[in-house]
């Protein structure tokens, strides 16, 4: 007979599972949102984590979404993969930009550039599987490989190699069970663009040992000075049928908010991601595909603007931290991101406190001095700091001049 006074186990188990709970917090929205809280208590805090340009979306893009909220016919479902003239806009916008034809039924819409990376893994891995992740990389690549029961490998590149991996280094990494390279450029967090030698030589690395690339383009249009964006797939043009390219609107056209990204990919990977995102999140809202049809469609013009202000707070930003002694920063060549080594700063005492990580040192700018940097601990080994420079003018100087102060401060630690 069953006894039904007996108390249940359930309060003994764990209430979270431990696959969401193994996820590792966002650094960088963490750092932004302890950035904004100050600053709505009244605190005068400059924050340099988040990444998002600080232009507001361009005019020709909002009055696209404006009418499309009018339209009835963008109060409904529409297909999971994205409405078809997006993804005939995508397609046009890869030949044009990229210089190579995909099919728009290629092309699978997502919420945000975020959802696109999670998918491209959940699509292609397996538990048991690496993937090959050259350090310092975006924080939220190694948590969506572990979320499929895969394993990031690290393979990392420091400030002496300008943060760009080499072929030898991915070779002494490879395994019989690495799947899939994630690669990344121009890069986040390090501004890093691999040239397009470098890209092509790596991406026939990869079509000889039948490795998948998964490449991430969003930061395509910010690059500087001498630098060019290389679609992998256009210089190695065979790897099309194992490569998942990820992309969006948000850092171009100053459209983080509006959450539109995509996939483009072989026919049977973008289907089955299709299927995913059916039952994941269905279509993304009409309104910003709308909105993102007018930003692929219309011209370049304003994110040239945006681009020339990157450019001087990038080489202002650069400037400033290169004056820290202690501190070495590579010019970033794209994106909107400076990646100094604080190495030579870290076992120093300032004001009384002895950082020995960068998250040390980056709690310690915070605490005394009130600018908000992002630890190097979120892209991989700590030592390093990552700082945005997608703010305005005054407020960059006045953030790295309050950096520079408190570290002229450092004495030899014991």
């Amino acid at each position: 007979m069953t006894d039904h006074s007996a108390p249940t186990t359930t309060s003994t188990r764990a209430r979270v599972s431990a696959r969401v709970a193994a996820i590792a917090e966002s650094a960088t929205l963490a750092v932004d949102a302890k950035a904004k809280a100050l600053k709505a208590a009244g605190r005068p805090v400059i924050g340099f984590g988040a990444g998002e340009p600080d232009f507001p979306t361009p005019d020709y893009i909002v009055e696209a979404a404006v009418r499309a909220a009018q339209d009835p016919v963008n109060h409904r479902y529409s297909p999971a993969a994205g409405l078809p003239v997006l993804r005939e806009a995508i397609a046009a916008k890869t030949l044009r930009d990229s210089g190579y034809e995909v099919r728009p039924a290629d092309v699978l819409v997502t919420n945000g550039g975020k959802q696109a990376v999670f998918q491209a893994f959940a699509a292609i891995l397996d538990p048991g599987d690496e993937v090959l992740l050259p350090a310092p990389y975006w924080t939220t690549y190694p948590e969506a490989i572990r979320l499929t029961g895969a394993e990031p490998v690290e393979v990392f590149a420091g400030v002496d190699q300008g943060y760009l991996v080499t072929v030898e280094q991915l070779e002494a990494a490879r395994t019989p069970r690495t799947k899939a390279l994630l690669f990344n450029s121009p890069s986040n967090p390090t501004g890093a663009v691999y040239s397009p030698e470098q890209t092509e030589e790596i991406g026939r690395w990869a079509l000889e040992h039948g490795i998948w690339v998964i490449t991430d383009e969003i930061y395509e249009h910010l690059t500087y000075d001498d630098a060019v964006f290389t679609p992998i797939v256009r210089v190695v043009p065979e790897l099309a049928d194992t490569t998942i390219v990820l992309n969006g609107v948000a850092k171009t056209y100053a459209m983080t908010g509006w959450r539109v990204g995509w996939m483009i990919g072989p026919t049977d990977v973008i289907k089955a991601a299709t299927n995913l995102q059916s039952h994941l999140s269905s279509n993304v809202a009409n309104v910003s595909q709308r909105a993102a049809v007018a930003a692929l469609t219309g011209d370049l013009s304003a994110v040239d603007t945006m681009r020339t202000a990157f450019d001087r707070r990038r080489r202002t930003m650069v400037g400033m931290l290169e004056q820290i002694d202690g501190v070495r920063c590579p010019a970033p060549q794209g994106a909107f991101y400076a990646y100094p080594s604080v190495e030579g700063v870290l076992g120093r005492t300032i004001r009384g406190v002895t950082p020995r990580t960068s998250a040390e040192l980056a709690s310690l700018i915070l605490d005394e001095v009130e600018v908000a940097v992002v630890p190097g601990e979120a892209f991989g080994p700590s030592g390093y700091l990552r700082l945005s420079y997608a703010l305005g003018d005054d407020d960059l100087a006045e953030g790295v001049g309050r950096i520079q102060s408190l570290l002229a401060e450092a004495v030899p630690g014991a």
